[in-house]
C-alpha cells in the first residue's frame, strides 16, 4: 500500500518542482527562452499524465473531507488523526464509566 503513495509523491513532488521551474521561466521570459518554456510545458503534460495513472491505482481510498478541511485551514492533517483518537479515547471512557455505573447499580 505504502508503494502506491511513495509513486504518487514523487510525481507529485517532480510536478511541483516542474511547476516552480516554469513560473522561473515565465517572470522572466526572453524570446530565446521560448524552446526552453516549450519543453517545460511538455513536461507539465506528462507529469499530470503520470499522475493520472497514479489515480488509477488509488481508486478505492476515500480521505475525509474534514482532513481538507484542516488543510484549507493552514492546519498540518495528521493533527486531524491525533484529533480523532483523542476524541475516540474521551468517548470510549464515557462510556466505560456508564457501564461500570450501571454495573454498580446492578449488582
Amino acid at each position: 500500500m505504502a508503494e502506491k503513495f511513495d509513486h504518487l509523491e514523487e510525481h507529485l513532488e517532480k510536478f511541483v518542482e516542474n511547476i516552480r521551474q516554469l513560473g522561473i521561466i515565465v517572470s522572466d521570459f526572453q524570446p530565446s527562452s521560448q524552446a526552453g518554456l516549450h519543453q517545460k510545458l511538455n513536461f507539465i503534460v506528462t507529469g499530470l499524465q503520470d499522475i493520472d495513472k497514479c489515480r488509477q491505482q488509488l481508486h478505492d481510498i476515500t480521505v475525509p473531507l474534514e482532513v481538507f478541511e484542516y488543510i484549507d485551514q493552514g492546519r498540518n492533517p495528521q493533527l486531524y488523526t491525533k484529533e480523532c483518537l483523542e476524541r475516540a479515547l474521551a468517548k470510549n471512557e464515557q462510556v466505560k464509566g456508564k457501564i461500570d455505573t450501571m454495573k454498580v447499580r446492578l449488582a
